[in-house]
């Protein structure tokens, strides 16, 4: 996983409350391969006509928006069934940031451990900063995970909260998992008195043999 430490990033915003992983990738995409990556299905029946063509006048299709790296959603974004994949499509297409008042429990849960951080700001400061970007297309925000802190395109600074497991890993590029293997010493360390004490737990044939 890559780590976030700050960034200034073209933002889009995309109003509408509830905001579903349907709507993020339609089911049908779900057993596309990961290696394939998934940016070209976020929000594809959306994005195309049905002869694969984009909308014109769809947000993400319009130049300013195109390589933008920060998203602005509504109220409950995310929300809908629990795919993981509708997080690979945000993520792929290249956005590291949704910032939106609420979001879809199981969609914050799995953008943490994917690398894309959910920010949520209170519903009017996301408002304000939404009427921002449509006045001033192409702005800008700046977000520093360290600092936990947003800049809107006014300058306006807005503090935001994030679970402190899911930040470290964020700062430092990790995973459940990388983070999980860094402690192999500690855990080595516990596992050593503990199989001598008990070393019924630890499998091995002479335990088969004697037990049997």
């Amino acid at each position: 996983m890559q780590a976030f430490k700050t960034l200034r990033a073209t933002a889009v915003p995309y109003p509408g409350v509830n905001v579903d992983t349907d709507q993020i990738l339609p089911a049908r995409f779900l057993s596309k391969p990961r290696a394939g990556g998934f940016a070209q299905y976020l929000f594809h029946d959306l994005r195309f006509d049905d002869n694969g063509k984009e909308h014109e006048s769809f947000v993400l299709n319009r130049p300013p928006y195109r390589d933008a790296r920060i998203l602005v959603g509504d109220e409950n974004f995310g929300c809908g069934s629990s795919r993981e994949n509708a997080v690979w499509a945000v993520h792929d297409f290249g956005f590291q940031v949704v910032i939106a008042p609420s979001f879809g429990d199981i969609f914050l849960s799995n953008s943490l451990k994917n690398g894309l951080l959910p920010i949520k700001l209170d519903q009017r400061v996301v408002s304000s900063i939404m009427k921002t970007l449509r006045e001033q297309q192409g702005a800008t925000i700046e977000v520093d995970l360290a600092a936990q802190t947003v800049t809107d395109p006014n300058g306006d600074v807005h503090g935001f909260d994030i679970d402190a497991f899911a930040k470290h890993c964020l700062l430092n590029g990790i995973d459940e998992l990388d983070y999980t293997l860094a402690q192999m010493d500690k855990i080595s360390e516990f596992e050593r008195p503990h199989a001598a004490e008990q070393d019924w737990t630890i499998p091995s044939t002479a335990n088969i043999s004697s037990s049997s």
